[in-house]
């Protein structure tokens, strides 16, 4: 394990996955990204990875058990070594055999406040409840959806007139400055624990 290198899953646009990018080469996140998985062939962000030069992996889930497909997972991370993995909106709920694979270094990033509001459709939850303020954490994945010990928040104002769309919007627009951060606060953790 190399304790700047990080892989990041996704399943879709790959939003943070790029915000995540950007920081590096900004030379705000002192890393390296050592792979992008994605379960979707079709998932913008594995076409953003090969852009960049980074070595993007499809791994179809369709049809797999969740402990069946992380341990393929598991397998096909092995030769990259991630010191971290960070689900980067990875529609899946992970298992045992991979957060056993890589104990307290799987993070995730969630738009909400944790514990409020997990699982889909975050947004709109916080919309029907009513709340007034919103935003994003980034959390240690565990067993459970989005229960996992929280590491970073970000808190958004719910405007008057705000829809699912507009409110997502700007929650991920803090997602973007929110999650490298904790990346860096993470990789900062391992390397004085070496």
């Amino acid at each position: 394990m190399d304790n700047r290198r990080i892989a990041v899953l996704l399943s879709g646009r790959g939003s943070n996955f790029v915000a995540i990018h950007e920081a590096i080469e900004r030379g705000d996140l002192e890393a390296e990204i050592c792979c992008v998985i994605s379960n979707r062939a079709d998932a913008e962000g594995l076409e953003r990875a090969r852009e960049f030069g980074l070595d993007a992996v499809c791994l179809p889930s369709r049809g797999m058990g969740r402990e069946e497909y992380d341990r393929l997972l598991g397998r096909a991370l092995e030769p990259f070594r991630p010191a971290l993995v960070c689900l980067a909106g990875f529609m899946r709920i992970v298992t045992p055999v991979l957060l056993d694979a890589y104990p307290g270094r799987i993070l995730n990033i969630h738009p909400s406040l944790l514990p409020s509001f997990p699982g889909l459709h975050a947004q709109r939850q916080a919309l029907q409840y009513g709340v007034k303020i919103s935003g994003c954490t980034v959390h240690l994945a565990d067993e459970g959806v989005d229960s996992g010990p929280i590491l970073m928040q970000r808190a958004v104002e719910v405007e008057d007139g705000d829809t699912e769309e507009t409110l997502s919007a700007r929650i991920l627009a803090e997602e973007h400055q929110l999650y490298w951060r904790a990346i860096a606060l993470m990789l900062a953790r391992l390397t004085s624990a070496s």
